[in-house]
C-alpha cells in the first residue's frame, strides 16, 4: 500500500486532516495502527488546548416522545460549526443516547456510539477534527407518570436541533384536541416568556433573596419614608413573582388573560401543568 493510500485510509478511519495523517504515517514508519494512536494523542492535546476558549454557540437537541422527552445542549465557538454536518450528526446521535440514559451525564459520557467509541472519545475526536472547543452543556429529561409532554423548537437549525427548546408536561385524564392545541401553545408561550416556575410559591428562595437585595438597593437612596419603601418593596416582589411564574403570566396569544385563566376556560377541572423546561443555547 502506498503512503497516499495509507493517508486516505487513515483519514477515513480517524477523520483527521491530510497534513496530520501524513505526519502520523511518517512518524509511525508506515504502521497504520501506530499512526492512529499518534493522531489520537495529538487529538487529545489539541482538544485540551482549545478547552480554555469560549463556546457560547451551538444547538439544543430534543428527543423522545410524549411520555418521556429529553433535551441536551451542545456548545461550540461559532454558529458556522453549529451548522456543520459532522457536528449535527454527532449531536443527533448524542440526543438519542441522552434520552435513553435519562440525562445522566456520567452514563452519557461513557455510552458507546455507533462507531464503537464512547461519547467522551468521540467528543475529543470532533474537537480535533473541527478545530473548535465543543462541550456538553445542560441536559434534562421529563418523564412524569400520567402526563403528556408537548414541545416547541425555536430557530430550528435542522430537524430536532434548534437554538431554543421547550418541553411542557401536562397531567389530565381527558383526551381532547383542545388540550393538545393548548399544550403546543403553552410550549410556545414558555419559549417567549421564559418563566422561572409553574406557580409563585415554587420560585427558588435564592432567586427571591437575590431579587430582594436588588430591590432594597434600588430603594435605599430614594429618600422615601421607611413604611412607604417597605410597601413599594413588597409590591415589586409580588410583581416579580407574578411576571416570572407560568400560571400568573400574561398569555402570549391573548395578553389580557393569564395562563391560569386560559386553563379555566378550557373546562377540564383535572388539567394541571406538572413541569416544564426551557433551554436557550448559551444562556
Amino acid at each position: 500500500m502506498s503512503d497516499l493510500d495509507k493517508i486516505k485510509q487513515l483519514r477515513k478511519s480517524t477523520g483527521a486532516g491530510f497534513k496530520d495523517c501524513n505526519a502520523a504515517i511518517k512518524d509511525s514508519g508506515g504502521d497504520l495502527n501506530k499512526a492512529a494512536e499518534i493522531l489520537r494523542v495529538k487529538g487529545i492535546s489539541k482538544a485540551s488546548k482549545k478547552m480554555s476558549r469560549d463556546a457560547k454557540e451551538g444547538v439544543v437537541a430534543l428527543s423522545g416522545d410524549q411520555n418521556k422527552s429529553s433535551v441536551i445542549e451542545v456548545n461550540c465557538e461559532t454558529d458556522f460549526v453549529a451548522k456543520n454536518e459532522d457536528f449535527i450528526n454527532f449531536v443527533k446521535e448524542l440526543s438519542e443516547i441522552n434520552n435513553s440514559v435519562n440525562s445522566d451525564i456520567n452514563k452519557l459520557n461513557k455510552s458507546i456510539m455507533n462507531n464503537k467509541k464512547t461519547v467522551e472519545e468521540n467528543l475529543v475526536s470532533m474537537i480535533a477534527k473541527i478545530g473548535e472547543k465543543i462541550t456538553l452543556g445542560r441536559v434534562k429529561t421529563l418523564n412524569h407518570e400520567n402526563s403528556k409532554n408537548y414541545f416547541y423548537l425555536h430557530t430550528v437549525v435542522k430537524d430536532n436541533l434548534s437554538k431554543i427548546a421547550v418541553i411542557a408536561s401536562i397531567n389530565t385524564k381527558e383526551k381532547s384536541e383542545k388540550i393538545d392545541l393548548f399544550g403546543k401553545q403553552l410550549s410556545m408561550h414558555i419559549a417567549a416568556s421564559n418563566p422561572i416556575s409553574v406557580s409563585p410559591d415554587e420560585i427558588n428562595q435564592e432567586i427571591l433573596d437575590k431579587e430582594q437585595e436588588l430591590v432594597t438597593e434600588e430603594l435605599k437612596n430614594s429618600g422615601k419614608p421607611e413604611n412607604i419603601a417597605k410597601k413599594i418593596s413588597s409590591g415589586k416582589m409580588n410583581k416579580f413573582k407574578e411576571d416570572n411564574s407560568l400560571m400568573t403570566q400574561q398569555w402570549v396569544m391573548e395578553p389580557k388573560k393569564k395562563v391560569k385563566n386560559i386553563i379555566e376556560e378550557l373546562g377540564f377541572k383535572d388539567l394541571k401543568i406538572i413541569d416544564f423546561y426551557r433551554i436557550k443555547i448559551g444562556d
